[in-house]
């Protein structure tokens, strides 16, 4: 996502901006807690991590990563003009992850996994609840908490996905073509977390946004740790 935007610069709105950000860090803090018991990423962590494991991860993120950009997409086209800013950022990142599922699915293949399986599959339970919310609350007027969701999933993807992917092959031994798709997102998505910042700095955010960020944010992180629980249901 890029925009081009002035930071503020006055006391009250860095005052307010700085407490913006402690509220997301605290959203964030509660998120890492939720993943240490999510049971497929305890296993990663302790080295008893399987490929059946990895499979059922990639086919369960599969489901809801189609839906990434058509709700990025949904949420660019009830923006009006006066959040044109938000908009024309929105229509960008779009089109930067409309592909990203084609990434995961050679990577589910790389591991021996069905093409036709994985496209034929259905989303579970937290990915159902997740992708709800998402295309719901894109379809509000100037959904600016949408924001509160970016930050939460752009955050995994720029601080976690990469870390998955190296500890996935160092346990099970697989070559960077069976991980692409973690790798890439540390990368593509630590770029779309410095936007991010960009916009929430930029004075654009008054106390009402800030509240609907924060709670986004709150919701999706909930519901994202639901979807890694909820494997296969």
């Amino acid at each position: 996502m890029t925009i081009d935007t002035t930071p503020a610069t006055d006391d009250v709105n860095s005052a307010d901006v700085a407490t913006l950000f402690e509220r997301l860090g605290e959203v964030w803090a509660e998120l890492e807690e939720q993943l240490e018991r999510v049971p497929v990423l305890s296993r990663l962590d302790d080295g008893t991590v399987t490929i059946d494991d990895y499979r059922r991860l990639l086919f369960n993120l599969r489901q809801q990563v189609v839906d990434g950009s058509p709700w990025i997409s949904r949420a660019a086209s009830n923006f009006d003009i006066d959040h044109f800013e938000l908009r024309a950022a929105a229509i960008k990142h779009a089109e930067e992850e409309h592909r990203d599922y084609l990434m995961l699915e050679r990577d589910y293949v790389a591991i021996g996994g069905s093409l036709e399986e994985l496209r034929a599959g259905r989303k579970n339970i937290g990915s159902e609840a997740l992708s709800g919310y998402m295309f719901h609350y894109a379809d509000q007027p100037n959904p600016v908490g949408l924001l509160g969701a970016m930050f939460i999933i752009e955050g995994l993807g720029a601080k976690r996905a990469a870390g998955w992917a190296g500890r996935f092959q160092e346990v099970l031994g697989l070559a960077d073509s069976q991980v692409h798709f973690m790798q890439y997102h540390q990368e593509a998505d630590g770029a779309h977390t410095g936007d991010l910042e960009a916009i929430l700095t930029s004075g654009l955010i008054d106390d009402v946004a800030a509240d609907e960020i924060v709670r986004c944010a709150q919701v999706v992180a909930r519901l994202y740790a639901l979807q890694l629980e909820e494997l296969d249901r």
